[in-house]
């Protein structure tokens, strides 16, 4: 049993009959009344977030997860294949399980929670960043230099995502992850 004062980000907790995984939190001590955490919590059954908001002192009850190193290997109609670094053993992991599918490419290393009660695989969580090849875009029109200006470009995983207009088809990128957007180019 843990309190709301154990609640951090990626904490794994049972509540309402499921198992739900913190994705967001703040803690809050307002001038009048009692201090609470606002929680956004996503489920590892069903992939809904869902908003709530504990008391301070709450009990929460905890899941004991276990972090093994995945290796990505391929995708199929339903499900994505991975294999653990350390044993070579296969798994197969439900799309909904995954926080970023579309900035998945094969050979990444990603890092796969399982319930240490049953073994059941909680949630695949991906790298900050990841460097991927752009597949297409415009090409950039000189003198079209507004502050920020960006453009669409599809990565070689088929992610959707806006880059500068100095970005060419080619260039290797870094991409944030969990915000789904650009961070740098990446030279070769």
């Amino acid at each position: 049993m843990a309190t709301s004062s154990d609640i951090r980000k990626g904490l794994c907790i049972r509540y309402n009959n499921d198992i739900y995984k913190i994705v967001e939190f703040l803690h809050v001590k307002p001038g009048k009344g009692p201090a609470f955490v606002r929680t956004k919590l996503k489920s590892v059954t069903n992939g809904k977030v869902i908003d709530n908001t504990f008391s301070a002192g709450h009990k929460i009850d905890d899941v004991r997860v276990e972090t093994n190193k995945f290796q990505y290997l391929y995708k199929d109609s339903e499900t994505y294949h991975f294999m653990n670094v350390d044993d070579y053993n296969q798994i197969t992991v439900q799309e909904i399980l995954l926080e970023s599918p579309g900035f998945l490419k094969e050979g990444e290393i990603v890092t796969v929670l399982t319930n240490t009660e049953d073994g059941s695989t909680l949630s695949v969580e991906m790298p900050q960043s990841v460097i991927l090849e752009v597949s297409s875009t415009e090409p950039g029109v000189k003198g079209n230099t507004a502050t920020n200006a960006t453009k669409p470009a599809i990565l070689e995983t088929g992610a959707k995502i806006n880059v500068p207009l100095f970005i060419n088809e080619g260039d290797k990128v870094k991409i944030d992850s969990e915000k789904g957007s650009y961070l740098e180019r990446v030279k070769n």
